[in-house]
């Protein structure tokens, strides 16, 4: 992993650590290219969609799925491979949501070509900066506004899409927050809860996912955060890594892209961020009665949810999957986790566990 990047004394400055992660980083990586059949019946197929065997077929950084991607250039021009095996990843709901998205003017990489059989698609190139890699070396203002323009537009004109997309319900909520406990606490850790323990973040849970749901429902793209906006040259964020989208919490998108568990912003940037949201949500009708204070409320609890969610994850991606790139994100996650539970009174339950973590996570 890399080490710690910050701005000391840059008022755009922020804190983040490098590491390995999706294709969405357009990073390079070494590949063994050899005895690989899919890969042999990938170059088949590109030869018959574009008319020639390609100029060079380079691999890009691997998600933390079963899909692989790839960049693939010929005559000056280039375009992205998803490779996805269709007995492990269903490329419907990526089409699906790509061709929504694109309706509403948003940019996102078009399908250009798709081989539901075996598991092929070309898609148009983004790049290759993200919005993490641009942070570092300019000014976050103007990407950050970028990006809350495109999801209010998304969250705006995607209410007939909504009703083609899973919903984030109940059952769902729930499922994602025991990620904590089983893979974090048990596994990560090797915590065992006390009866107490157990009953009191059941009751957490059942909170964060109760004003979860009574929060507006609206398109929610589920990972929108600073990995997967590509910096375009028109200065509309690129989105990408959509196909997880589902009908929820209107605060949702808006935590991954401000409370992003990859970097950290100082309190009073990210209160400027969030009144820029709020001031276009009202106006487009997304808040209805929704006064500033109950807004804040709702964007806090909904990122617990989320961080409970992710800190599962990451731990589940390492102890799971072998995949130790994202520890370096958990301290960060906790942290958000540790300043806003000691907030509201109604997770006590939950800072008081972390506050007795092993590693007590840092405000």
């Amino acid at each position: 992993m890399g080490g710690k990047t910050s701005g000391e004394g840059n008022p755009n400055r922020f804190r983040a650590l490098s590491h390995p992660c999706a294709w969405s980083r357009f990073l390079m990586v070494r590949y063994t290219m050899s005895n690989d059949p899919r890969l042999n019946d990938l170059k088949d197929w590109l030869k018959d969609i574009l008319g020639r065997q390609p100029e060079r077929i380079t691999p890009l950084a691997g998600d933390a799925s079963f899909r692989r991607y790839f960049r693939v250039s010929q005559a000056g021009r280039s375009w992205v491979i998803m490779d996805a095996p269709p007995a492990r990843e269903n490329c419907r709901p990526f089409v699906m949501v790509a061709n929504e998205l694109t309706a509403m003017g948003l940019v996102v990489p078009k399908v250009l070509a798709w081989d539901e059989s075996q598991g092929f698609l070309l898609l148009s190139d983004l790049g290759d900066e993200t919005y993490l890699t641009a942070l570092q070396r300019h000014d976050a203002d103007p990407l950050y506004r970028s990006a809350i323009n495109a999801l209010v537009r998304m969250q705006a004109l995607g209410k007939d899409a909504c009703m083609r997309l899973p919903a984030y319900d109940d059952q769902l909520l729930h499922k994602e927050m025991g990620l904590f406990r089983e893979w974090f606490l048990t596994w990560h850790l090797g915590l065992e809860l006390s009866p107490e323990q157990t009953a009191d973040l059941d009751q957490v849970n059942r909170f964060l996912a109760e004003t979860a749901l009574n929060q507006p429902q609206v398109f929610v793209h589920r990972d929108y955060h600073s990995r997967n906006l590509m910096v375009q040259p028109d200065g509309a964020p690129g989105i990408i890594d959509f196909q997880d989208a589902v009908a929820g919490p209107i605060t949702y998108d808006l935590v991954s892209l401000l409370r992003d568990c990859y970097v950290a912003w100082p309190a009073e940037r990210l209160q400027g961020w969030l009144k820029i949201y709020y001031e276009q949500a009202t106006q487009q009708g997304l808040l209805d009665g929704i006064g500033w204070s109950e807004f804040v409320r709702m964007f806090d609890l909904m990122g617990v949810q989320r961080h409970l969610k992710a800190v599962g994850i990451f731990s589940r991606l390492y102890h799971r999957d072998h995949k130790a790139g994202y520890l370096g994100d958990i301290p960060r996650t906790l942290g958000y986790l540790h300043t806003v539970s000691g907030q509201y009174a109604e997770l006590t339950p939950l800072h008081n566990l972390l506050s007795a973590l092993p590693d007590r996570p840092a405000p």
